[in-house]
C-alpha cells in the first residue's frame, strides 16, 4: 500500500467515524410543551341532549390541566393530568422521612392511555420538579399521607388509567415553580410541563 492510498484510507475512516459522532452527540426532535389541551363541557340545550363544548386552551398548563404526550413507539400516547399537589407532603409512616433541611413534594398524576399501543412503564422515573431558582429534583420513593403512590410498574392498556402521586425530595427553602413528565421512564422526546404557583 503506498502512501497516497494510506493518506485516502485514514481520511475516509475518519470521515465515517466524525459522522458517527455527529449522529449520536445531537438527538434531535426532543420538545418540552405547557400548552393543555382544550377542557370539553357539556352544556344544556332547551331540553336537547346535552352537547360537548370546548372552551379554550389556556396558554400555560397548571394544576389541573391535561397534556397530551407521544412515546418512542408508533400509537404510544397518554393524556396526563396533574390533578393536586401537596406541598409539603406528610410522610405515611415514620421510617420515610425527608433528609434534614429538605421536605417532601407531592404531586398526583393521572394517566389515560389515548394511544394504541399498551402502555408500560415506571411513570415516577419521568417526573421531575423544578424549583423557582431553577435546580431541578428527581423523585423519590416515599408514600404520602395525601393518598396512594402511583405504581412503579404500570401496565395499561388502549383507554386504560392509572392514578397515583409521585413524591418529591426538595429543599426547605425552595420554591416548587414547575413539574415536568415524560414517557418511556424520561427517554421520549416529548416532555409535558405545569405550572405550580
Amino acid at each position: 500500500m503506498n502512501n497516497h492510498t494510506r493518506i485516502r484510507l485514514v481520511a475516509a475512516v475518519a470521515a465515517v467515524s466524525i459522522g458517527a459522532l455527529g449522529l449520536t452527540a445531537c438527538k434531535t426532535g426532543d420538545t418540552v410543551t405547557n400548552k393543555p389541551k382544550a377542557k370539553t363541557s357539556a352544556s344544556k340545550t332547551g331540553g336537547k341532549k346535552p352537547t360537548a363544548k370546548k372552551t379554550a386552551a389556556p396558554n400555560v398548563a397548571k394544576v389541573g390541566d391535561t397534556i397530551a404526550l407521544k412515546g418512542m413507539e408508533d400509537g404510544s400516547k397518554l393524556d396526563v393530568t396533574v390533578v393536586k399537589v401537596a406541598d409539603p407532603a406528610k410522610s405515611s409512616d415514620e421510617f420515610t422521612t425527608p433528609e434534614s433541611g429538605k421536605r417532601f413534594v407531592g404531586v398526583q398524576f393521572k394517566l389515560v392511555n389515548t394511544g394504541t399501543a399498551a402502555y408500560s412503564d415506571s411513570p415516577g422515573n419521568g417526573a421531575q420538579i423544578t424549583d423557582a431558582d431553577g435546580q431541578q429534583f428527581e423523585s423519590t420513593f416515599a408514600d404520602i399521607t395525601a393518598g396512594p403512590a402511583m405504581s412503579s410498574d404500570v401496565k395499561l392498556k388502549p383507554g386504560a388509567k392509572a392514578l397515583g402521586w409521585i413524591v418529591f425530595e426538595v429543599p426547605k427553602g425552595s420554591k416548587a415553580a414547575t413539574v415536568q413528565f415524560t414517557m418511556d421512564s424520561g427517554m421520549a422526546d416529548q416532555t409535558g410541563e405545569w405550572k405550580l404557583s
